[in-house]
């Protein structure tokens, strides 16, 4: 007769077996759709995450199956089913998490306690709190500013059981959010008078440096093995966005397909095993980034794909460059190894040679040509840097020169971001309120990265984006050879970027036109909510209600919690609607679908509040942002004002620095504005580079000393 522990083995492995074979599935289905490009398989190409965070989503999945496995097969003598408060033995939990491959993700992990831990920050984020050396490190869960709101209390999303009612009232189906609140046509676009398009492609640049969320690995559910592309029926990993009949997004299917982000281990349905505890942890999920602002949009975040970037033949601590094409004798990003990769290509060209997805420290770097036009810049900034400090300092090694350049990099990240971007954002009165000024730093503050900025707050910028690209020539004007493009005929397509004139018109387009100004009846223009990386004829996506449904697999609780936490009044009543929101034909919309101010979905709350004075976001995102900017400068060790980071005379030269001095290093460009971010015209508000101040690296000279590094 089978033993509890024997039965428990087998539930297991079965859970652990369902989870391969979904994504074995998957992996054979990718090969044999290669070239085939679908919205969906965009989005999980561009969401593919690392190896390591990989095998942590999968370990994660694998406990989690084997818990419903465990559910639904009675392993006790009882007969009883398994009940979370029941104690498993403790070499039983170890068999579990051992035997899902969880186990090695939940110890902390070693710290080296040499001079070069103490000077550069590791590649991963780890050991930058010497107490808690897993705070902001990649591959860790995502911060919980407030218990999770899920509909089991464990994992299940807001939304997924339609009979459950929110506040007496189901609540919306996404998609019918945007098609009747978010939605605006490309025509309906008002310029903001104050700032550049270059600013809302840092805003994205700087996300993508401090936050990834893996979706789940399989493209299948686990239980019944039935592609998500396929089916409406919500079952893990699958959480469709259903659609309305008369809808124009979808032909086929009465739903857009959805993963569910991954878990992190030890959290969601398979908390019981690590916990031994009564009580469950909710579902987390996994943040693939550092969170810190340490550039790891160039460098990667896990040690294996800082190798691939980095070029180890050269003694000048260079990273790898593309060796096919230049722009301008300036360099490009490598393309990734993954051949073929998905990216679009020119369409004129029958026979051409295939231009691939560009490979860089975060995976998302083709999304948009301006997205990867950043990550280029500073490609070749730190290019630049590495060769100047080998110059000056012919004994240091290629390592020395390496992490010199890369430290510096991960400054002007800091100082761009905190100095020049965040205070127009926020306005200088909630900047000083949530930021202040800088004290030092303060081991006691968590600086990883919440679930709500990253999955909410940040992502206001999408309402910033604007429809057009524009390319402008060297006297900033219109150029017959580069016309305007419509925003979905650059999604994955470096093509565009390398047969299109390269950077410099690209970079020319983002300084001297205007970004998007978020109106609340203009929230997201057509090219992201009809039209998300729609490169053939299978369909597209809409941003705005993957941000909905995301918000809601992550378990983010709704619009007034958030507001309490920040401390700003409940509003009850649509009356109390019209106090942050002046546009009575909204507060009308949201009342129709939402019925109760607390439905409302905290990025949708956010995004259509009024702005604060001189600020680019209303109360409840500048509260979310400014307090996410805080913990990631004041709970950062490296950060580059601390004490003993950069000596006193490097920190003088650094403040010096712009993006608008990396613009004019970096390209062919000769005039820039003084501030990037700034919307000014050409010619009168534009210098020529030469008037653009920078710093001086004579303060990173070192005399040569014997037997130094």
């Amino acid at each position: 007769e089978e033993t509890e522990d024997s039965c428990i083995t087998q539930a297991i492995k079965k859970g652990s077996n369902l989870v391969d074979y979904a994504a074995h599935y998957t992996v054979k289905r990718t090969i044999q759709e290669r070239g085939i490009t679908t919205p969906t398989l965009l989005l999980a190409f561009s969401k593919s995450p690392e190896q390591e965070s990989q095998d942590i989503s999968q370990a994660a999945e694998k406990m989690e199956m084997s818990i419903q496995v465990m559910k639904q097969k009675v392993c006790q003598k009882h007969k009883r089913s398994l009940h979370p408060t029941d104690l498993l033995s403790a070499d039983l939990l170890t068999k579990i998490a051992n035997i899902s491959g969880c186990l090695p993700y939940m110890l902390p992990p070693k710290c080296p306690n040499n001079c070069l831990a103490n000077k550069y920050r590791l590649i991963t984020g780890a050991c930058n709190n010497r107490e808690y050396p897993r705070w902001g490190a990649s591959n860790t869960a995502l911060a919980r500013w407030l218990p999770p709101a899920y509909e089991d209390g464990l994992s299940q999303p807001r939304g997924w059981d339609p009979s459950i009612q929110y506040n007496g009232v189901q609540l919306p189906l996404v998609r019918e959010v945007t098609r009747k609140i978010i939605h605006a046509s490309n025509e309906a676009v008002t310029e903001d008078n104050l700032y550049s398009d270059i600013i809302m492609v840092w805003g994205q640049y700087i996300d993508h440096d401090i936050a990834f969320t893996p979706q789940s690995t399989s493209r299948t559910a686990f239980l019944n093995g039935v592609e998500c592309q396929m089916t409406c029926e919500k079952q893990n990993p699958c959480f469709p966005i259903k659609v309305t009949t008369n809808d124009t997004l979808t032909m086929e299917t009465d739903c857009l397909p959805f993963y569910r982000s991954s878990p992190a281990c030890g959290t969601g349905d398979h908390s019981i095993l690590f916990k031994n505890l009564s009580v469950l942890t909710p579902r987390q999920q996994i943040n693939g980034l550092t969170s810190f602002l340490d550039a790891s949009t160039v460098y990667g975040s896990t040690p294996a794909a800082e190798n691939k970037l980095r070029n180890l033949t050269s003694n000048e601590g260079l990273l790898r460059v593309n060796v096919k094409y230049y722009d301008n004798h300036r360099e490009y990003l490598p393309f990734t190894d993954h051949i073929p990769s998905p990216c679009a290509q020119d369409m004129n060209e029958n026979e051409g040679e295939r231009i691939e997805c560009f490979m860089a420290g975060d995976n998302r770097a083709s999304e948009v040509t301006s997205l990867a036009a950043m990550h280029t810049l500073w490609l070749r900034e730190h290019n630049r840097l590495a060769r100047a400090l080998k110059n000056i300092n012919h004994h240091w090694s290629a390592e020395t020169v390496y992490q010199e350049a890369r430290k510096i990099v991960g400054a002007l990240h800091q100082i761009i971001t905190l100095r020049d971007y965040i205070p127009k954002i926020l306005g200088q009165d909630a900047f000083n309120l949530y930021i202040g000024l800088y004290k030092g730093y303060d081991p006691t503050i968590n600086p990883t990265v919440s679930n709500v900025f990253s999955t909410a707050a940040f992502r206001f910028g999408h309402a910033t984006v604007q429809p057009i690209v524009r390319r402008l020539n060297a006297q900033y004007s219109d150029d017959p050879e580069l016309p305007d493009l419509h925003l979905h005929e650059v999604f994955f397509s470096p093509w565009r970027l390398i047969k299109g004139g390269g950077l410099d018109p690209l970079l020319r387009g983002l300084l001297a036109h205007s970004a998007k100004l978020q109106v609340q009846d203009q929230l997201l223009n057509e090219e992201l909510t009809e039209k998300l990386f729609v490169l053939s004829n299978n369909g597209s996506l809409d941003l705005a209600s993957l941000n909905l449904q995301r918000g809601r697999d992550h378990g983010l609780p709704g619009y007034n919690d958030w507001r309490e936490f920040c401390d700003l009044p409940k509003l009850e009543t649509q009356s109390d609607l019209n106090s942050v929101i002046t546009n009575p034909n909204i507060t009308e919309k949201i009342m129709e679908l939402y019925h109760n101010p607390s439905n409302i979905d905290v990025w949708l709350g956010g995004l259509v509040e009024d702005f604060l004075p001189g600020a680019r976001t209303g109360p409840l995102f500048a509260c979310l942002i400014g307090k996410q900017m805080k913990a990631l400068r004041d709970g950062d060790r490296f950060w580059w004002e601390n004490d003993d980071v950069f000596t006193e005379a490097q920190k003088r030269e650094l403040k010096k620095h712009s993006l608008s001095r990396v613009i004019c290093d970096n390209t062919g460009i000769s005039e820039v504005p003084v501030d990037a971010f700034q919307l000014g015209k050409f010619p009168q508000d534009f210098k020529p580079c030469d008037n653009i101040s920078g710093m001086n690296l004579e303060a990173w000279q070192e005399l040569y000393q014997e037997g130094k590094l």
